[in-house]
């Protein structure tokens, strides 16, 4: 990789009904795929619901799900950007690399890309990462508030040559092809 560039990590957990499984793509700031893995769905068995009962999500998104996803990464990204807030602490703590949470939000652009602004909730940003869209919404730990202007540096110089949210798309894409390949 050139020196300079930065890495972007998107890392998602999929909890459905039945199962769970997660998958983490790393990305140059063009967005092109550097590493990727995924998990096999975790299906737990009804005796493990009864026995693990409310901590059973935790268990399996953080033991399961993301030790063996963080730990499979070859190619270690300089921040992880996540769909899911809650999230954070963990990825944070296993992998020792800072996460974001980031989304899409409906509020009219800031006035300047690079932009980024503080919100009334406690470590949420809204962040113009771009010239023409609406600005994102990233959330970050409080120990990691201090460091936002250098993630909203990283973010928006990444913008100029890819849409930031798209990889989150391009992971279930994935996802959904390893499954119907693994059904046949």
């Amino acid at each position: 990789m050139e020196k300079g560039k930065q890495l972007i990590g998107y890392l998602t957990v999929d909890a459905q009904e039945n199962y769970f499984r997660g998958a983490a793509l790393v990305t140059d700031s063009r967005g092109i795929p550097t590493d990727f893995r995924y998990t096999e769905p975790v299906r737990p068995t009804k005796l493990e619901r009864i026995l693990y009962g409310s901590a059973l999500d935790i268990y399996l998104r953080e033991d399961i799900i993301l030790d063996n996803l963080l730990g499979a990464i070859e190619t270690k990204p300089s921040l992880w950007l996540l769909e899911d807030a809650e999230l954070i602490g963990p990825v944070q703590k296993i992998s020792r690399t800072p996460a974001i949470a980031v989304e899409a939000s409906a509020r009219a652009p800031l006035d300047q890309s690079g932009q980024c602004e503080p919100t009334a909730e406690q470590g949420v940003f809204m962040l113009q990462a771009d010239n023409i869209s609406a600005p994102l919404r990233l959330a970050v730990s409080d120990d990691n508030i201090s460091k936002i202007s250098q993630f909203a540096q990283t973010l928006t110089s990444s913008a100029e040559g890819m849409e930031l949210l798209e990889p989150f798309s391009r992971i279930q894409r994935a996802l959904e092809t390893v499954s119907e390949s693994e059904s046949k």
